[in-house]
């Protein structure tokens, strides 16, 4: 099991918090960089130090851009995925709010193969529901339930064609987690078909400004 993990806090506010995420970065499958719901308006010195600490710890970093389901110019998103490069050398992009219906396919396809061109190695798309079978394919890794742990125990279910993928494939972020059942979540993301999980014990409307508890499991979780 790897951890994908937003840590939606500046290093400047929650230091401890970086600190021990830079010394387990070995078991993260990604961190993801959001200086400011995005990279920003110009280089921010925490954020670009605590991501030459991650990358020499070995972890792999994502820039997060909003795409807005799809609302947003594709030109704008690209740009930004580009200041995140630069800035903050970032292997990838975490995109965020990205549609989950067939009519949307197109527009996602076109705008993973900006991405791709301009350097990006991993996209991971975020439509926080299981989407039209064919945006998997687009991406390295797919979020495909995003919410609470109580709509995660009660309500989640997994359609048949996600079988088809391997789980590797696929990605589980559950907010509102109790510490103690951090465990149980990691397991059941695995039990349903999710090789990437990211636990948090969080509330909205930031539950992301925490540390995942399951970075100290050690133990069946690496990157």
């Amino acid at each position: 099991m790897s951890l994908l993990i937003p840590l939606y806090v500046h290093p400047a506010e929650d230091p401890g918090a970086w600190h021990r995420l830079i010394t387990a970065a070995a078991r993260t499958h990604a961190v993801i960089i959001n200086p400011a719901s995005g990279p920003g308006t110009a280089p921010d010195p925490a954020f670009a130090a605590a991501a030459r600490a991650l990358r020499a710890a070995g972890a792999r970093l994502l820039g997060y851009v909003d795409s807005d389901y799809g609302v947003r110019d594709r030109a704008v998103i690209t740009e930004e995925a580009c200041r995140h490069q630069e800035w903050y050398a970032v292997d990838g992009c975490f995109l965020d709010r990205v549609t989950a219906t067939s009519a949307g396919l197109p527009a996602c396809r076109r705008l993973v193969r900006d991405l791709r061109r301009l350097g990006a190695a991993t996209v991971v798309l975020n439509p926080g529901v299981h989407p039209a079978p064919g945006y998997v394919r687009l991406a390295d890794l797919t979020v495909t339930f995003e919410g609470p742990w109580s709509t995660y125990v009660s309500a989640f279910t997994r359609p048949s064609w996600t079988a088809r993928h391997p789980p590797g494939r696929f990605c589980h972020l559950v907010h509102g987690v109790p510490e103690a059942l951090v465990p149980l979540a990691v397991r059941t993301a695995h039990e349903r078909g999710a090789a990437v999980c990211g636990p948090v014990t969080g509330e909205p409307p930031n539950p992301w400004s925490q540390l995942s508890p399951a970075l100290s499991l050690g133990q069946g979780v690496e990157g």
